[in-house]
């Protein structure tokens, strides 16, 4: 049966203007972004089977060109329409951060930083930079792949956070192995930075590691 058939209530768009976005389940908002099915089987059908096929909506959302474009259904033109989606997302949210105190809204921090670090397949260490009164500056990516003491350089993170004059810091990284836990090391690396920055009073407000659906703040533990 065609959507187009179904009880008006059960319909995705319709559905979603009704209810809203958050009410529908990952494969009715996967089916409105098809827009189409297959032979056979409706956009909601397709959709289903595209979640099972690849393990869930993240692994879909996070797949390459190569993968992605092999499932039937898919193709090319729905890759780059995926991605110019992802993108867009990424610039609200900092789009979001920039208006006002960084500190005002730490879960559109948190989701942020998730958004910019969690489908990464290596390690690596960011920083939010922020003025004086805590609005966004810039993001950086500053360090990658193992990440450990000798790794991460508190003098070069002091050097960029005085040219962009910044105030404040706050810092995210990745686990690719999706457990969000922080390391000793993870402890050791944010207690170096913030003595290095506390000599040109630049506080660190906090330091996010960032895990498979699961992100963990410094400063909600009392480390920071």
């Amino acid at each position: 049966m065609s959507i187009r058939d179904w009880p008006e209530g059960e319909r995705p768009r319709e559905k979603l203007l009704a209810l809203g976005a958050e009410a529908l389940s990952d494969a009715e908002l996967l089916a409105i972004f098809l827009r189409v099915g297959v032979a056979g089987r409706s956009a909601v059908d397709l959709a289903r089977d595209l979640l099972s096929a690849f393990g869930g909506l993240r692994q879909l959302l996070e797949a390459d060109q190569s993968r992605f474009c092999a499932e039937r259904g898919l193709g090319m033109a729905k890759f780059v329409q995926l991605q110019a989606t992802l993108e867009l997302s990424k610039r609200h949210l900092a789009s979001q951060l920039a208006r006002g105190d960084a500190l005002t809204s730490p879960s559109l921090v948190r989701a942020y930083l998730a958004a910019q670090l969690r489908h990464l397949g290596h390690e690596e260490f960011a920083a939010l930079f922020l003025d004086t009164q805590h609005r966004v500056i810039q993001f950086e990516s500053l360090f990658r792949g193992t990440l450990d003491s000798a790794s991460v350089y508190p003098r070069e993170v002091a050097r960029r956070a005085l040219e962009l004059g910044a105030g404040a810091i706050i810092f995210a990284h990745n686990h690719p192995s999706g457990v969000a836990e922080p390391s000793d090391a993870d402890r050791r690396i944010t207690q170096r930075l913030r003595e290095a920055l506390g000599l040109f009073e630049i506080r660190v407000l906090d330091h996010f590691v960032v895990g498979d659906g699961e992100v963990v703040s410094f400063a909600e533990r009392g480390w920071i």
